[in-house]
């Protein structure tokens, strides 16, 4: 709440001051996260600024904040930046993200990363003069390649892609153009990468999850797992816990997953105040484990603990009760499949 507070005061005071904020929400993050026994943790994004998804292009002097509106069914809207000018760089890669994390902790760091496809939403429908979309895609591409490789250049156990616009995409066009421009963009960035480093990537899709509600939870799962499944990445993070009938899903994704990937399906939802039992999720691994083989087969929490800074909704004691609940419950169904 400290740095919460420091930034709704418009970051006033020193520098230094701020840094020892994302400091300590860093490693009270870590602390906590490696408590409840998970074997692979994050900084919990304390240091991503605003948010999960504009992070890298904070404080770019080529954008102006009145970009593509997302809204939620809470009735609030977040807007991406708009880019006015080129070219398009980073203005920080999210390794910087590992090098602080990694003071606090030597267990397995996941750096989330957002896609591609979210950031070519900044550049405007009618163009830019001097800097045509051929080109901003070219620079978008070689940002964020570079940014995948510094991650694993810094020891990334995983980097997670964050793909929450998949779903997004099919409410904006329900056609499904822009959700396979998407794919196919994603997949133009993953094929610059090797083998090697593809076994490293995965992919995140959610409804959204800011405020406790969604921005496109009314959008059928069925029409994006499909295509979601086309990345060519050795992971797939799944929110499911939310959903209103996980049988179907889990039918879906049985019928779309190729050898090789690992599915994470989502045990846990952060956007429902209520914190699950062990026995809760030990029964949704159990549920995944007749659609997904169970050398395939991971567990992960929904989204929305705090995709925003200004985004209270979830205490920090409810996040990690929930995270706790997911290993002791995963634990539990191991135990059960005789796979522990």
């Amino acid at each position: 709440m400290q740095l919460i507070e420091a930034l709704r005061a418009g970051v006033n005071g020193s520098e230094q001051s701020l840094e020892a904020l994302y400091d300590h929400a860093t490693e009270d993050t870590v602390r906590r996260f490696e408590a409840t026994g998970s074997p692979v943790i994050t900084d919990g994004e304390q240091r991503k600024y605003h948010n999960f998804w504009t992070y890298g292009v904070e404080g770019d002097p080529n954008a102006s904040p009145d970009g593509f509106r997302i809204p939620f069914a809470a009735g609030h809207v977040r807007r991406m930046p708009r880019l006015n000018a080129g070219p398009f760089r980073y203005q920080r890669y999210a390794d910087s993200y590992l090098d602080h994390a990694r003071r606090f902790t030597q267990a397995p760091l996941k750096q989330a990363i957002i896609s591609p496809s979210a950031l070519s939403l900044l550049y405007p429908a009618e163009g830019l003069p001097d800097y045509p979309r051929e080109t901003f895609i070219e620079d978008l591409l070689a940002e964020h390649v570079s940014e995948v490789r510094r991650c694993l250049a810094k020891g990334a156990y995983k980097v997670q892609i964050d793909f929450t616009e998949g779903r997004l995409a099919l409410k904006v066009d329900p056609s499904g153009a822009l959700l396979e421009s998407f794919i196919d963009l994603n997949n133009l960035a993953l094929g610059r990468l090797t083998p090697a480093e593809r076994a490293k990537m995965g992919v995140h899709t959610c409804p959204g999850g800011d405020r406790d509600s969604t921005h496109s939870a009314d959008v059928d799962y069925a029409e994006l797992l499909p295509s979601l499944f086309k990345l060519d990445v050795g992971s797939f993070y799944l929110a499911l816990a939310g959903e209103r009938d996980r049988i179907r899903v889990l039918e879906i994704i049985r019928g779309v997953m190729k050898p090789g990937q690992r599915v994470f399906v989502g045990v846990v939802t952060p956007i429902d105040p209520r914190i699950e039992t062990s026995e809760d999720v030990r029964d949704r691994v159990l549920e995944a484990a007749r659609y997904i083989p169970l050398e395939q087969l991971g567990t992960t929490d929904d989204c929305g603990f705090a995709p925003f800074c200004d985004d209270i909704s979830t205490t920090r004691e409810t996040a990690f009760a929930k995270i706790r609940v997911r290993v002791l419950g995963t634990l539990a169904a191991e135990r059960v499949l005789g796979a522990g």
